[in-house]
């Protein structure tokens, strides 16, 4: 079981592009356990084969937040068949890489994430064509808006591709809204890699956006290109395969949310 998942972990344990291609070149192994189970644990739930808890490639003890969480971990196990393939368990991979890369080194996971508020997708903005300009705003001004009124960070825009240094106090009004819980962080750290938006991830993290709204503002240009000249099929492929992903992070995002708190 370590060895499937030793090589889809990669370099960089919360880049979902470089898990995805490292999982996708692994070979695949023959499914070992006839019992999928998930059980109590220290700290919350396990999910376990044939009785055995399932561990990270360095023998680490995988346990889940949440019972809703474990079972959706379980799931993906149980739908394996003849062979295991971890493309098909982004949750899987997820958790280990929570245990393996996050929580040990939280501070300096937020410290990585929070570098994209300096180059934030959202800051920069087409010159034209109009349609393209009004869609770019309607997606992403509610988002900024939202940054500067509730976090008091005020972001400045740029034309093209032409970098523009934002201001520190921005910077760290965003990063002191970011969580401090693993499994959050990392949830966070997946969405920005797969948006390209710190601030798209933060924003769903405290509710301002919906997971369907982030998808779709992290799509803008791409849906506007196929809208104008149609659907490249590749791309079309690659944008679902992250999607897979995508949908595992604001699932394990949800599951790390206290009883009651505020957010998708």
């Amino acid at each position: 079981m370590r060895e499937l998942f030793d090589e889809a972990a990669g370099q960089s344990p919360l880049d979902p592009h470089e898990a995805a291609r490292q999982a996708a070149r692994a070979p695949l192994r023959k499914r070992f356990y006839k019992e999928v189970g998930v059980a109590e644990a220290e700290g919350g739930f396990t999910v376990t084969l044939d009785g055995k808890p399932i561990r990270t490639p360095s023998s680490r003890q995988v346990v889940i937040p949440s019972r809703g969480l474990a079972d959706a971990v379980a799931s993906e196990w149980e739908a394996q068949k003849e062979a295991l393939d971890p493309m098909t368990m982004p949750l899987t991979r997820l958790a280990n890489s929570v245990i393996e890369g996050v929580v040990d080194r939280v501070g300096s996971v937020s410290d990585d994430l929070a570098k994209y508020f300096q180059s934030d997708l959202l800051f920069y903005r087409a010159g034209h064509p109009e349609g393209l300009v009004a869609r770019e705003a309607a997606h992403w001004d509610p988002v900024l808006f939202w940054a500067a009124e509730t976090l008091g960070a005020h972001f400045i825009l740029s034309e093209g591709i032409m970098h523009v240094k934002q201001p520190e106090e921005a910077v760290q009004a965003a990063r002191a809204a970011l969580p401090d819980d693993p499994w959050a962080v990392a949830a966070l750290h997946v969405i920005t890699t797969l948006t390209g938006s710190a601030l798209l991830a933060l924003a769903l993290a405290h509710g301002a956006r919906d997971a369907d709204q982030v998808w779709a503002a992290a799509h803008v240009d791409e849906d506007w290109n196929a809208d104008q000249w149609g659907v490249d099929e590749e791309a079309a492929g690659r944008r679902a395969a992250c999607l897979r992903d995508f949908e595992a992070a604001v699932a394990v995002l949800a599951a790390a949310k206290p009883a009651g708190a505020e957010g998708p």
